[in-house]
């Protein structure tokens, strides 16, 4: 029986032995024993009488600054993306047989069968009829007219390059792999043939989009809903994030168009509310990007639960080599546009001008200030952060130091990110810091800075971040910061885009 003298129980509190997690507290504080008095002061800074630290990233134990001839000529082994050698292989695998399924809200297509195998069968579903206003031409194309108003006012007089070359054999129902620089117009190289496509009168999914980020679905949404509009179709973007039964509703009321996440996209799924078995043309938008971030058993499940002979299109800025399994599997001999180098694989728009400084972690600080004091009232400027951390550390350190600047980051609720990049976008807020959710298909012509104040992990990300300035024609620039530990990524860059159009500064602080 437990004793009720406070005395006794007090001498058993003394005799009690420290935790290991009191010692190593009591060691790093350089206190006594832990006890009620100052269990509580263990989180506390180790000196409050100092001023709080601002925007600058320190890191003990590192260099004041490592400079470039101190970089090792030995690599460190090269990151792959987690689904670098999934397609690679299962490429030879059989293709096995699904079950069928026995409901009828979701077909789903069992064995895949290339179309070039299967014979004339009479569709399921009917043709498209030309619209009552018939045919126009528009840029040697022939499209319905109501298709070709959408595009005049939207300032759409002629197709750019990537529409030229890929618009013309989707029309012809062909497959397409396309590969262009950023900023190119790939969202209305497909937009167009699919509005152009699919049936407005038709209460059935006819066009999916699949996209890798919120941003990115809400931006091909707008753009495929201007371009439709005449036609009256209907396109609904679908997300996480946002509560689902708005886009249920959305859904029920039928729309021709799905644009989504494949996350949310497979939850709809799986709640029997987005039937699939209609899709005449799927595209897969930013695919490398979908991969490596996770997202290929979700793909994978989508993809499956379409018709084997819908006509699919791949588009990105770039196509790394564990993306061809992927095409192997899915596209049906693909017609391939690759608007870049062959030998490079990578290339930039040459309105851009990259800049690049070499700096200490510690010193980005002082960079980024000279910097945005070098730059126009009226300019708008993307800057990019690895962290969700650095993100909220930088952007509240600049506010403070008075500039007029908002953080975006995948840790903020969804109505939170939809207020900063609608502000972003009509130009009410001239300053944003992001992560890499913002790289991906962030489409404003506006934007006329990109600064990378943490590099990205690759060259692709590179590619996309820089990607977002100078659009549309428009002459824009993108900064980098090279800090210690990115001698080598700089290096790889400057490989595969070229020494000419590398332009290298210095801070007035060194």
């Amino acid at each position: 029986m437990r004793s009720n003298d406070p005395q006794r129980a007090e001498r058993r509190d003394d005799q009690r032995p420290e935790s290991r997690r009191d010692s190593e507290l009591r060691d790093a504080l350089g206190r006594g024993p832990l006890n009620e008095s100052n269990r509580g002061r263990r989180r506390n800074r180790r000196d409050d009488s100092q001023p709080r630290e601002d925007f600058r990233d320190r890191r003990e134990g590192l260099p004041a600054r490592r400079d470039r001839s101190e970089h090792l000529s030995s690599r460190r082994r090269d990151s792959r993306s987690r689904n670098n050698d999934r397609y690679s292989k299962h490429e030879y695998r059989e293709n096995r047989a699904e079950a069928p399924q026995k409901s009828s809200r979701t077909p789903v297509r069992g064995s895949p069968l290339r179309r070039r195998d299967q014979e004339r069968q009479p569709e399921s579903r009917p043709k498209v009829s030309a619209d009552l206003q018939g045919t126009e031409e528009w840029g040697g194309l022939d499209l319905q007219k109501s298709i070709v108003n959408s595009l005049l006012n939207m300032g759409y007089n002629e197709p750019s390059e990537i529409q030229e070359a890929s618009i013309p054999w989707l029309l012809d129902d062909r497959d397409v792999v396309a590969q262009a620089v950023t900023g190119s117009g790939k969202t209305a190289a497909f937009g167009i043939p699919m509005c152009n496509l699919v049936d407005p009168s038709s209460q059935d999914v006819e066009g999916l989009v699949l996209v890798p980020t919120r941003e990115l679905a809400q931006q091909v949404q707008r753009e495929l809903s201007l371009i439709g509009r005449d036609r009256g179709i209907g396109v609904v973007a679908v997300y996480g994030g946002e509560p689902i039964a708005k886009q249920i509703k959305a859904l029920e009321r039928g729309m021709s168009i799905v644009v989504g996440t494949p996350g949310r996209l497979k939850d709809l799924m799986n709640r029997r509310i987005l039937d699939l078995g209609y899709v005449r043309m799927a595209v897969l938008d930013e695919a490398d990007e979908m991969l490596d971030i996770g997202f290929a058993d979700d793909m994978e499940y989508i993809l499956k639960r379409t018709p084997s002979a819908r006509q699919t299109a791949l588009f990105s800025a770039t196509i790394p080599g564990f993306i061809r399994g992927l095409i192997r599997r899915y596209l049906d001999d693909p017609r391939w546009i690759q608007l870049v180098s062959s030998t490079k694989g990578l290339e930039t728009v040459d309105e851009v001008d990259q800049i690049f400084y070499d700096v200490a972690s510690q010193d980005k600080a002082d960079g980024i200030m000279e910097i945005l004091d070098d730059i126009d009232e009226d300019s708008q400027i993307l800057i990019f952060r690895k962290m969700q951390v650095g993100v909220d550390r930088l952007s509240k350190g600049l506010a403070g130091e008075g500039f007029a600047i908002k953080g975006i980051h995948g840790g903020m609720s969804q109505p939170e990110r939809n207020r900063v990049m609608n502000a972003f976008r009509d130009g009410s807020l001239r300053m944003l810091v992001a992560t890499n959710l913002a790289a991906r298909g962030l489409d404003i012509p506006t934007i006329s800075h990109v600064i990378n104040y943490d590099m990205p992990e690759n060259i692709e990300e590179y590619v996309h971040r820089i990607g977002r300035t100078a659009r549309m024609g428009n002459r824009g620039t993108a900064i980098s910061f090279i800090g210690e530990w990115d001698f080598e990524l700089h290096e790889q860059i400057v490989a595969k885009i070229g020494e000419h159009k590398m332009i290298r500064r210095q801070f007035s602080f060194y």
